[in-house]
């Protein structure tokens, strides 16, 4: 539950996802779910040449099974709260 957490804290912010099949789409966060499913608004796709069919699209829901990364803006990231945040889950888990 540390990541659902996390990512609704960037709830409106832009990110890019790299999907498993090397597709990269940059947008705003709109909504994320437990299982990491991403809602994307104000699409663009980062190789346009090689996915011109995703041109026209501005709006995407993205299976959080299909995603390889999330990239985010670094000043948005609090890293010491999320190390902090990952030792106390890993923690209890321990227990």
């Amino acid at each position: 539950m540390l990541f659902y957490s996390f990512f609704k804290s960037l709830v409106g912010k832009d990110v890019v996802v790299e999907l498993k099949n090397d597709l990269s789409i940059h947008g705003i966060l709109h909504s994320v779910d437990q299982y990491l499913n991403i809602k994307l608004t104000d699409i663009s796709v980062t190789d346009s040449e090689k996915y011109p069919h995703m041109l026209s699209v501005k709006n995407c829901f993205i299976r959080g099974s299909v995603v390889r990364y999330v990239q985010l803006p670094a000043d948005e990231v609090d890293t010491q709260l999320l190390q902090d945040a990952a030792r106390k889950e890993a923690s209890l888990q321990t227990r």
